[in-house]
């Protein structure tokens, strides 16, 4: 691998980092693009080739990993999670919820408390796919 492909592949992943470690914040391609010193339309172009999905598909991705764990593990409103991750409206967040995990927020939490097993199972096991998604089979743990 050059040099070249080397450093824009070490800026792509200090965006992607950003974006993991402030999911919650309101983060925009422009805001990202600056994190990567790149131009907004190379920054998705080279984050999608690169990653596989869209910025702003794999940060929804983060946020609804986020509000999966909170919704089986807190007694905390469908909207208080919502808005916790970074969502500012509930309707997009349903929808983009449903999109990714196959079944509404609601309908999720109805399968209770998450069990008792090492944090990586859990999430490898609950993590939804960036490819395919919901494709008529849920990726959470079993009931």
């Amino acid at each position: 691998m050059s040099s070249a492909a080397e450093a824009s592949n070490r800026r792509l992943l200090r965006a992607r980092d950003a974006m993991d470690r402030r999911y919650a914040e309101p983060l925009d391609v422009p805001t990202l693009a600056r994190i990567a010193h790149v131009s907004e339309a190379h920054f998705i172009r080279t984050f999608r080739a690169t990653f596989g999905e869209t910025p702003n598909r794999y940060l929804q991705r983060r946020r609804v990993e986020r509000a999966m764990f909170l919704l089986r593990s807190t007694d905390r409103s469908v909207t208080d999670i919502c808005m916790d991750v970074g969502f500012s409206s509930l309707g997009t967040f349903s929808r983009v919820f449903r999109d990714v995990v196959g079944e509404p927020p609601s309908m999720y939490r109805r399968r209770g408390p998450l069990p008792a097993v090492p944090t990586c199972f859990a999430m490898a096991w609950s993590r939804p796919s960036s490819f395919g998604e919901a494709s008529g089979t849920s990726t959470s743990l079993p009931s």
